[in-house]
């Protein structure tokens, strides 16, 4: 078996085409709906590429599925341990910001559980997710300021803040190290 990387790598491109197919779209129309070149998709369902996680939350939206479709294989064990600074880990290219999905909610339960380890400097700006989308926050060490861009707040450690994930948001750490818990819920 290859490394963690190629193995994510290959999952994402048959995850992404499987969604793509399901939605009965061609890759030429998802290109278009997601703003992406036809070259540049075709890339990533052949499993070349290392698209980022702007890339792909951008092509989530588009097929109108929760992110945690297009990176994490569906589980049947009864227990499932993920140790810090393992996982599937996708980074921003925009801002010092690394999601890990923890947990991807089974099909009909339609959530996800996140870490989110971000660093002062550059803003992840994220655009609306799926219609419907709330995430729930909890800042687990550090201070951030997150949320819509119209109503965004200033978390320390332990502080909770729920909001629509289906406007534009943004998430900036405050302080270095600073982890976020995340769990998005899709309508």
């Amino acid at each position: 078996m290859g490394s963690g990387a190629d193995d994510l790598m290959q999952w994402i491109a048959y995850a992404l085409r499987q969604e793509r197919e399901k939605a009965g779209i061609s890759l030429s129309e998802l290109a278009r709906r997601a703003n992406l070149s036809k070259s540049t998709l075709s890339q990533v369902e052949a499993g070349n590429g290392n698209p980022s996680v702007e890339t792909l939350w951008t092509l989530a939206v588009a097929l109108g599925v929760p992110f945690s479709r297009l990176v994490d294989r569906p589980r049947r064990a009864p227990a499932r341990l993920i140790r810090a600074g393992e996982g599937p880990a996708t980074r921003s290219e925009l801002a010092d910001y690394t999601g890990t999905l923890l947990s991807a909610g089974a099909q009909s339960v339609r959530r996800d559980l996140y870490r989110l380890d971000i660093q002062p400097g550059r803003v992840r700006r994220s655009p609306p997710h799926i219609p419907g989308t709330v995430e729930h926050v909890i800042v687990a060490t550090g201070r951030a300021r997150l949320g819509p861009v119209d109503a965004l707040e200033e978390l320390l450690p332990g502080d909770y803040f729920a909001y629509p994930g289906d406007v534009h948001h943004s998430y900036e750490a405050l302080e270095p190290n600073t982890v976020v818990v995340l769990l998005m819920e899709h309508a």
